[in-house]
């Protein structure tokens, strides 16, 4: 009898089991660069990881094959990082995925068409979603190879605007299974079109028909889906009083509803449409008829309404009580750049709904503390509250948000009066998450560390033009918030290295705006990226003291990098060079860059194959072989070329106060 071998591992990990690595890759799968790292950790990572990933975002088409061989479990793909997607590429991702595949996004990819759709449908028949917004050369052909995917639940046509009626018909045929569709600025589909999904996708839960031509013709159709969730008819001109006057079938199912910028929609209209729709749970009417007495009064049908969005439009003092009477269980109210909202009128609605949750009162600049007052005695469970440019309301009102709104999540005080101790009553907010104080120049480091000291939980930060913030108050925010994930510091011009560098400890941030800050510098830049690996937009115009050695750095540790503004840099053509190594990079904006050959741009150009758009001086066009421009065009790559003339910064207070000028000529 012969003795079995017994083979020892060649890595203590290869006695680790393949549920325990899956358990340790679900806890690393938001930073790619982080699965990398792991699967070249042994051969037995390499190939547990290859079996755990089922999301992957190309980077490349070309690399496809490679890539498609090595994972082989794969149930989604996202190209949104990939501008050109051949009907090649997806030939091979049908024979590679098949079955397996359960969604695609081919939303900022061109170059494929009907061909590469039909073996798509065809051979990956458990396909349940499918973008393909912003296809704008697809025609009915393409749709009648998409009607091929027979389980298809998902699917955007966002600008898609040759596809007509014809094949819209051949989806709604073949694809029956459909629960959610959006065929926004599809231009050439009409009421045949709308009509024939409605009748033969009966599961249908969400429908966007935004900025399409259809009338009365196909709505008696749509509200006769039982299972129907959700209907946007944003900007839907063709939809008038006299098309819902005849709705005689309401749908029980609907809970939302968007009718926004439907100018010819009147309360007389509305009211026809929520008696048909009682059910409705949330309802956007922005940018459409004055809100008065006679509109809040077609809602009082609408006994479970809970969100009401009037964005945009005139609002009466009538108006707004009655919808305060009318909607007993609102919880979400959005008045944001409403004309006519007064302290009588906000306060009217804030007294009779104390569950009150969300509030957004941007641009309603006759609020005073009145409102600020009454809203907070009655509102304290407030998670969210976007109050930006009501510059009535005094320091005093922000204290009494801190003091009484201890449940905040979101604030937006954008350009208004709050100073230090304003700040410091805030502090108590704990759950605060996002926070925006641009413009307030009121404020300095000393109202930041009450905010660093207390809320922890800070994720975004706006300090946009925030004067008086210095490195003292940046370091107080840096050490306080680890989980920052978005810092704007554009024009504090205060800020230097010494509170730059330290952003390396906020290693979650994926944005950072430090536009107009002169104080900093290539040291300053490569210290603060060796920390943030997430990094993927990065504002450092008018940053004049940052040069190639930033660019350097950045090129080595933000390899996540997808858009980046250099314009008024120091960087030379050496530095722009270097970021052709960053392969998510995808926009580029390089403006008033002096010291930038057009050699070296169109070096730097061939050399990044990622960058979908770049924005270049008007002076390069002239300057750029033509065979190169078109060569990078047929790559995915798109330019824009702008004559702005260099601009000298304006002191802070002198800006407000041409900003203050503009918004009173447009009142």
């Amino acid at each position: 009898m012969k003795r079995q071998r017994f083979t020892e591992p060649t890595s203590p990990f290869d006695l680790v089991s393949d549920e325990i690595i899956f358990t340790i890759l679900d806890l690393l799968s938001s930073n790619p660069i982080d699965l990398k790292s792991f699967s070249l950790a042994c051969k037995s990572f390499y190939s547990v990881e290859a079996k755990h990933r089922k999301l992957l975002k190309p980077l490349r088409s070309e690399h496809l094959p490679t890539v498609l061989k090595r994972y082989t479990q794969l149930a989604h793909l996202d190209f949104s990082l990939s501008p050109r997607v051949t009907d090649a590429s997806l030939n091979i991702i049908s024979k590679a995925c098949n079955s397996k595949l359960r969604s695609i996004d081919l939303s900022r990819s061109k170059f494929f068409s009907a061909t590469g759709l039909l073996s798509l449908a065809t051979n990956c028949t458990n396909l349940v979603e499918i973008d393909l917004s912003n296809a704008t050369e697809l025609r009915d052909a393409a749709a009648v190879a998409l009607a091929k995917a027979k389980n298809l639940e998902k699917l955007w046509l966002g600008r898609c605007k040759l596809i007509t009626d014809m094949g819209i018909g051949c989806i709604a045929v073949g694809c029956t299974k459909l629960r959610f569709i959006s065929l926004k600025w599809c231009m050439s589909i009409g009421d045949l079109g709308v009509g024939l999904i409605a009748v033969k996708c009966e599961q249908i839960r969400s429908l966007d028909l935004s900025y399409m031509q259809i009338t009365e013709k196909c709505l008696p159709s749509i509200l006769k889906l039982k299972h129907l969730e959700d209907l946007v008819l944003e900007g839907c001109f063709g939809i008038d009083d006299d098309c819902l006057a005849v709705i005689r079938y309401g749908c029980k199912s609907l809970r939302k509803l968007d009718v926004s910028s439907c100018p010819n929609i009147s309360p007389s209209g509305l009211s026809s449409l929520t008696r048909a729709t009682s059910s409705i749970q949330q309802l956007t009417l922005a940018h459409g008829s004055p809100v008065t007495l006679a509109l809040a009064k077609s809602l009082k049908s609408l006994t479970m309404l809970q969100s009401v969005k009037l964005d945009g439009c005139v609002i009466t003092y009538d108006g707004l009580e009655a919808i305060g009477s009318c909607c007993v269980s609102l919880s979400e109210l959005s008045l944001s750049k409403c004309v006519g909202v007064t302290d009588e009128g906000l306060s009217s609605i804030v007294k009779k709904h104390k569950d009150l949750k969300k509030l957004d009162i941007t641009c309603c600049r006759m609020i005073t503390d009145v409102s600020v007052s009454h809203l907070t005695n009655s509102c304290g469970g407030l998670t969210s509250l976007k109050m930006e440019s009501c510059s009535l309301v005094s320091r005093q009102g922000f204290i009494l948000i801190g003091r009484r709104c201890h449940l905040l999540e979101e604030l937006d005080l954008t350009d208004n009066e709050i100073d230090n101790e304003g700040l410091r009553s805030l502090s108590r907010c704990s759950k605060l998450s996002i926070l925006k104080l641009g413009i307030c120049l009121n404020l300095n480091d000393e109202g930041l560390a009450h905010i660093g000291t207390s809320c922890s939980k800070l994720m975004e930060l706006d300090l946009y033009r925030c004067v008086g913030v210095t490195d003292s108050g940046l370091l107080a925010i840096i050490h306080g918030c680890p989980d920052l994930e978005t810092i704007n510091i554009a024009y504090c011009r205060d800020i230097t290295d010494v509170s730059f560098s330290s952003l390396h400890k906020c290693s979650r941030l994926k944005t950072i705006e430090a536009r107009g800050c002169p104080l900093i510098t290539s040291s300053g830049l490569a210290a603060a990226v060796v920390g943030c690996k997430l990094l993927r937009r990065l504002d450092l115009k008018k940053c004049c003291n940052v040069d190639d050695a930033g660019m350097i750095s950045l090129a080595h540790f933000s390899q996540n990098l997808r858009q980046i503004n250099l314009s008024y840099s120091s960087v030379t053509d050496v530095g722009l060079l270097s970021l052709a190594s960053l392969s998510c990079l995808q926009h580029l904006t390089v403006l008033h860059t002096n010291r930038l050959t057009p050699s070296g741009v169109a070096a730097a150009l061939l050399a990044n194959s990622s960058l979908t758009k770049v924005k270049l001086h008007a002076l390069f066009q002239a300057l750029l072989p033509e065979r190169l421009l078109k060569r990078l065009e047929v790559r995915g790559c798109t330019f824009e070329w702008r004559e702005k003339i260099f601009q000298a910064e304006l002191d802070p207070k002198c800006w407000k106060l041409q900003l203050e000028d503009v918004m009173q000529i447009v009142l």
